[in-house]
């Protein structure tokens, strides 16, 4: 796959590529979502908007240039935001590929970090050179006019122009939560609400803390997702309840709303609405108990949002699709195309209705198809 390398979010020519229940392979456009959908599903979406949660400047002890990134929090709560995990680099930006920008002065517990108009102490280190608890001073409210006086959003070297903070926010952000935009939302526009409600279907958002998608480290890298906080509200949560009870797919729009969905979950099913901390680690040996079906963007082998959708299909079907997006050319990162895949071998019979009604669809509107 290709990077996809311009900051647009909902591009004309956007691919979608769709796995069913039973292996089989389509594509269509991405506008072709709410073609998927049937009277009674669930459509979910993290409203999280996106923090400027890259911070640049020096580590007062050696006066060296680091960035900060940061990359988790305990919760959700608007004043909690004097501590955060953060992943921390040397000197340089996004234009270094990440894998390639230096480690940070040695940090020690104590060391001040001078990031513009905010101040911030090493409370510990996480068992990694670049990756450190901190707490800035100040109190909430200087804290937020620091982020956003100062933040610049988390950006990669496959982008080539500097990102502004709305190339990074979905048409439904809401509440700053994220600290890397939930980029599967970007194929949501006000026009995808309106077809989701004409078919008959439902739309909801929970708000989700989306983590960073790599440190630049292979064993960082494993640790990922760290610890997330999410909230569901109250409505979202019977509209659960209701998809469930009518025979209705859960359809989540990204990894993010599959782990606060599935975190949120008793052994029934059944979604607690309020505010948690998603600490699981979802892969082929999860067992979904919400979930049926994800929109997502494309994601290579070896990341941890390809191993979440290892709960959905077998490694047979990933290895096919993973060859699909490679012959058809799709575009990877966070502004790239998209993948619907519906869970291999689902709990309700009538979740494999759509297949049939999306591929009759598909070969009368003479969009290519690919069997198992």
């Amino acid at each position: 796959m290709k990077a996809a390398d311009l900051p647009q979010q909902r591009p004309a020519h956007a691919k979608l590529l769709i796995l069913d229940a039973d292996g089989a392979i389509a594509h269509a456009p991405r506008a072709a979502f709410a073609n998927l959908l049937r009277a009674g599903d669930l459509v979910v979406a993290n409203d999280a908007s996106t923090l400027p949660a890259s911070l640049h400047g020096t580590h007062v002890t050696s006066g060296a240039p680091i960035e900060v990134r940061l990359a988790g929090r305990r919760s959700l709560a608007a004043e909690d935001v004097r501590r955060f995990a953060a992943v921390i680099f040397g000197a340089g930006d996004f234009r270094t590929r990440t894998e390639e920008r230096p480690l940070p002065p040695a940090l020690l517990p104590g060391d001040r970090l001078a990031l513009g108009p905010l101040s911030a102490i090493v409370e510990e280190t996480l068992g990694h050179p670049r990756l450190a608890a901190l707490r800035f001073d100040g109190n909430a409210k200087t804290v937020w006019a620091g982020l956003a006086r100062h933040g610049k959003p988390i950006q990669y070297a496959h982008v080539r122009e500097p990102l502004r903070l709305w190339d990074v926010w979905t048409p439904i952000a809401g509440a700053p939560a994220a600290f890397e935009p939930p980029s599967a939302g970007f194929a949501i526009d006000w026009s995808v609400l309106r077809e989701i409600r004409a078919r008959g279907a439902e739309f909801a958002t929970l708000t989700h803390a989306a983590g960073i998608s790599s440190t630049g480290d292979a064993a960082l890298d494993r640790r990922l997702p760290f610890d997330e906080p999410y909230r569901i509200p109250p409505a979202t949560a019977a509209a659960v309840e209701r998809a469930r009870a009518r025979g209705g797919r859960v359809i989540a729009i990204g990894t993010t709303v599959v782990r606060a969905l599935e975190h949120a979950a008793s052994s029934r099913g059944r979604v607690r609405a309020g505010a948690g901390l998603a600490t699981q680690r979802i892969g082929p040996e999860t067992r979904l108990r919400v979930v049926d079906a994800i929109l997502s963007g494309t994601h290579e082998a070896g990341t941890s949002h390809y191993e979440l959708l290892r709960a959905f299909t077998d490694d047979a079907a990933l290895e096919r699709v993973s060859a699909a997006l490679e012959a058809d050319g799709y575009r990877t990162h966070e502004f790239g195309d998209s993948m619907f895949i519906e869970r291999r071998g689902g709990q309700r019979d009538e979740t494999r209705w759509w297949s049939r009604s999306f591929f009759d669809w598909a070969r009368s509107s003479q969009h290519r198809l690919m069997s198992a």
